[in-house]
Order: C-alpha cells, then structure tokens, then sequence
C-alpha cells in the first residue's frame, strides 16, 4: 500500500512537471496538499512567504530529471505573510514539489499568490529589537555556535541556522567573519543538510601539521549528522574556511546512544595527540587521534557530578591559568538543557584535571558560568590570539526561544569573553571577563542611556541600579557584599506576556568582593559582568520603548556611547 501510495505520487508529480513544461512560474495543485511549482529558466530565487502560526511544508527541490537536489520545511502562508525567506535556486533546478498538509482548501492557500520569483533578498533590518553590536544572523533562526577559530587575523563563527524561517528547523552551518569580534560580515552558507541528515553543532580546528594529510593549514570541520541517528562527520576547507568538502568516508564517528552530538576536537600538547569530547546522554565522552580521522575512546565523565536535570550538549575542553600563581588547571564546559538554575538552558562548568584521557574533577557541587536566563551553549574560538580562551554563547532560552518578539531574525550571540581561573578561598572558579575589544567600541561619555551603550558602576557594599523608561518599565540589579551576591529582575522589563517562563529574578553568588560591575544594553539585551570576571548574567529583555534613565544608590555609574 505504501510502495503504491508513493508511486503514484511520483507519476502525478512527473506529470505535472511535463504539463507544466510551457507554462514556467505557476503553481499547479492536486489532492492531498500537494502542488508543483514550475520553475522558469534563468530564476535566481524564489521568496517563500512565511506564516508562523502554521504547520510545515515540506519541500523537494527537483532538476529536469527529477532527480532531488535539495529538501527543506518552511512555513508556507496560508492566510498571512509575516515575512518572506530566500529560496536560492541553481541552474539545474525545474521544479519545487510542495507537500502544504490540508488545513482547508489548499487553492484558498495565500502563498500561491505570493510566492515570488525575484534576483536579490532584502536584508534591510526591520526589527526594533535587532541588537546594535551583538552577532545575529542576517535573516532566519540561530541557536548555537559552532566552529569557531582564528586564522590570518580573523575570527571565524559559524552557527545553527534555519535559512527558511525564525524558528528551529533545517539546521545548517551560517558563517560570519570578523577582525575585532564585535563587527560581523555575513558569508554564504558553509555546510548544508545532506542525506546523513540535518547539521547539528561542532567545532573546526586548523591543521598546522598536515597531520590529516589534507594540506598545511587546513581547516577540519568537525560537526553531528542528525538523521536517523546522530554521528560524527568531518568536512574539509582548503580555501582558510569560505567552503567546505564532506569528507568522502563520513560518518567517522558512531554511538549506541540517541543523544550523541556536538564534537569539540583540539590539539593537546601534552600528548601530542588530538582530543575530541563529544556529549553522550548525560555524560561527555573522550576520544584521541593522531590523524583526525581515526579515533580512540579513552574515557566518560559525568555521573555524580553537576548538574543532570537534562541532557548535557556542547562541550569544551581547555588547560587555563589560576590568576596570581603559576597554577594551571582544566575547564570542562557543559551546556545542558533543561536544568538551568532559573529554568531552561544554562552553561555548567567543571574544574579539574586532564591526562589527555581521563578529566578528574575536583570539586562536587554545580557551577554556573553565567547566572542569568540567556546564556547557553557557550564554547570557545580555537586558535585565539596571545593564548585567549574566547568564549561566546547563544543569548537565548529554550524554554521560548521561539517565541521572543521578532520576526525578521531570531536569537543573538553574547558578547565575546575571556575565560580564566581565579581563587576564592581554597576553591577554584571560572573567570568570566568582557573580552578586550569590548573597550575599543566605548564612545563619549553621556548622561541618558541609549538602546545600545554601556555602563560602568563603581559598587560599594550595597548597591541598587535601576534601568527604566517613560513607559515605567525597569530593570533592577542589586549588590550585596554582605551576601555575597547579586540579582537581576526583569519581572517589570517591558513585554513579558509571550512566555510564562520569561518574567524572572535571577539571583547569582559572588566570589569575592565586586568593585565595578560592566553593564552591556542592548535593543534586547542586558549583560552584567564584574569588570574582574568574578560574575556573569545574561538576560533578554522587551520593553516598548528603549530604557533612557539609570539611577544607582550606593554607587556611581558612568554611561558611555558606543562606536560600532
């Protein structure tokens, strides 16, 4: 019966697409929700017109043969557009089958008549809440970053991406290039769903040694195939990291657990070997390799340690310094998701010790890198300059992040930081400090707050900063050194209402004593840091006209305009 079904699928399908042969750029409809759109010589792209609120259509993108040269979901509109994805076409394709669903008389649907062909995409920002100096995407949804290094003078950041709408699907490697980590070029995609399946997060690595026997100084992606199952594959750029090559004898990699993803690889000196951590479930599993190709398991870490709410995601694995000695230790970051300490996603660390197999942990409770509610999937650029560990996170939530109040785009990367260690007491924690190339964007000095700027605040023993509007939304942050702690409430911040899990006081413990907090606005977003990196918190915010007003007691703040 099913063998049936589809056969005669395809026979309409080729029928169609011969009818069709004289009459280019129409849409032509049968039963059971599904259309042919006859693709005209010489369309350089098509605008998909988008309605949220709607199911997924699935769409095969076919050459003259009919043979499919590309798969995708998108949200075709049936009686709204909020907005229109690019759909790119090469000079073999004829033909887009479309499978819509049957919500109603598919001929009623809106998106026939919208459906655009068109030569250029329109990135022009049309969001009130797109962030001024934080990385987006030019259009379409993104969650984690994946791949980042530094090559030449410029910082490499790929990310998950949705080409076809603001919400997760389609998961693709973007790519954005930078010199000074704060201004962000957009380049074309670098590694596309193929029948291993969707690209899931990763991480690349240049190949100073040839080791892999793919030339000097190639970059080796290394990222998850998400299809029936999730496995290792490797990709290989010879052109400094602009395109990609799969590698022919994918997956290199394969587990016997679903949850088997996001592979973080990197050279260790110590034994001259290459590292590869990947997530497993609720554990992180360890591999090494001489070659990049071959690998061999040495351990698991995880059970009874942190935090296990959810399943832990997007490792990273790094030898730090301890400021103030000639002590070194290893970071181990593990994002999970849910089980963050306000709910949600949220990025654990753990301190301890590497033998290039094996990571012993030295302490038992669970540690936060950043207390608030929009800070996940935190990894590191491999490569960095002078020595820097630089990490950036997805400044989102899972619990809604796709349901935030934008269209155009969906979700934002943190500011870039610098990891290290640092003692309180007989502990170690993970220093967390705005990166360097945060200072180089601080304009005049001014007396109002703008949508996007920074504040520097001089802290005593208690201090309260309030960030507000003409509309009476605020934003309040409080220090007690007494408690040693600090919070955040954004339960007062603008619009909340798009999410129960959104109105929030995040609350985080304070390693020692803070003199200066750095405080980073955004049109979205508020990033409190300790200018010394002894606390971190991310969080969202929407208010319905930007803040303009600070008032501190107990402290002084000094606003700066920001270049970028």
């Amino acid at each position: 019966m099913k063998i049936s079904f589809i056969a005669t699928i395809m026979a309409l399908a080729t029928a169609l697409i011969t009818s069709l042969a004289a009459r280019g750029g129409e849409v032509m409809l049968s039963s059971n929700g599904h259309a042919i759109y006859q693709v005209k010589a010489g369309e350089k792209m098509l605008l998909l017109p988008v309605q949220e609120s709607v199911g997924n259509a699935h769409l095969r993108v076919l050459d003259g043969k009919q043979q499919l040269l590309q798969t995708l979901n998108v949200r075709l509109a049936i009686d709204r557009v909020d907005y229109y994805v690019p759909l790119y076409l090469n000079g073999d394709t004829r033909a887009i089958e479309m499978f819509v669903g049957n919500h109603g008389d598919i001929k009623d649907y809106l998106c026939w008549k919208e459906i655009k062909p068109s030569n250029a995409f329109d990135t022009t920002n049309r969001e009130r809440f797109r962030p001024g100096y934080h990385h987006t995407p030019a259009y379409g949804w993104m969650n984690d970053p994946n791949g980042m290094f530094y090559k030449d003078g410029v910082y490499h950041l790929y990310y998950q991406w949705n080409p076809y709408g603001s919400q997760w699907e389609n998961m693709t490697w973007g790519h954005s290039t930078s010199r000074d980590l704060i201004h962000w070029k957009a380049e074309p995609t670098a590694i596309a769903p193929d029948a291993l399946g969707a690209i899931f997060s990763g991480s690349c690595v240049v190949d100073k040694d040839n080791t892999a026997g793919f030339g000097k100084d190639a970059v080796i992606a290394y990222y998850t195939g998400a299809g029936r199952s999730q496995t290792q594959c490797m990709a290989v750029s010879t052109d400094g990291g602009r395109s990609f090559t799969k590698y022919e004898h994918n997956p290199v990699l394969t587990a016997d657990v679903p949850d088997f993803r996001d592979p973080k690889v990197f050279w260790n000196d110590d034994i001259k070997r290459w590292n590869l951590i990947l997530a497993a479930g609720q554990e992180m599993r360890i591999y090494s390799s001489v070659n990049l190709k071959d690998w061999t398991y040495e351990s698991s870490f995880g059970t009874g340690y942190g935090n296990h709410d959810g399943v832990w995601e997007c490792p990273d694995l790094m030898r730090l310094p301890v400021r103030g000695t000639d002590k070194s230790r290893w970071l181990l970051i593990c994002n999970i998701n849910p089980g963050g300490p306000f709910g949600g996603s949220a990025t654990q660390y753990f301190v301890g010790d590497f033998d290039g197999r094996t990571f012993t942990c030295t302490h038992r409770d669970t540690r936060w890198m950043d207390y608030g509610k929009d800070h996940y999937a935190t990894v590191t650029f491999s490569g960095a300059p002078d020595g820097r560990h630089i990490a950036l996170a997805w400044m989102s939530n899972w619990q809604y992040a796709g349901q935030v109040p934008t269209k155009q785009f969906r979700s934002a990367n943190s500011v870039p930081r610098d990891l290290d260690l640092f003692e309180d007491g007989d502990e170690i924690y993970c220093g967390v400090t705005p990166s360097r190339e945060l200072l180089a964007m601080r304009g005049v000095k001014v007396k109002k707050l703008e949508p996007a700027c920074e504040i520097e605040v001089e802290l005593r023993g208690k201090t309260e900063i309030t960030l507000s509007n003409a509309a009476g939304e605020q934003v309040v942050m409080t220090y007690d050194a007494a408690k040693r702690e600090f919070a955040m409430d954004r339960t007062h911040s603008g619009d909340t209402g798009f999410s129960d899990d959104f109105a929030a006081v995040t609350t985080a413990p304070v390693h020692g004593k803070l003199k200066s907090l750095r405080i980073f606005v955004d049109h979205c977003s508020i990033e409190a840091l300790d200018a010394e990196g002894r606390m971190a918190m991310t969080n969202l915010v929407f208010p319905s006209t930007p803040y303009t007003d600070v008032k501190v007691k107990g402290g002084k703040a000094t606003i700066y305009s920001l270049k970028h």
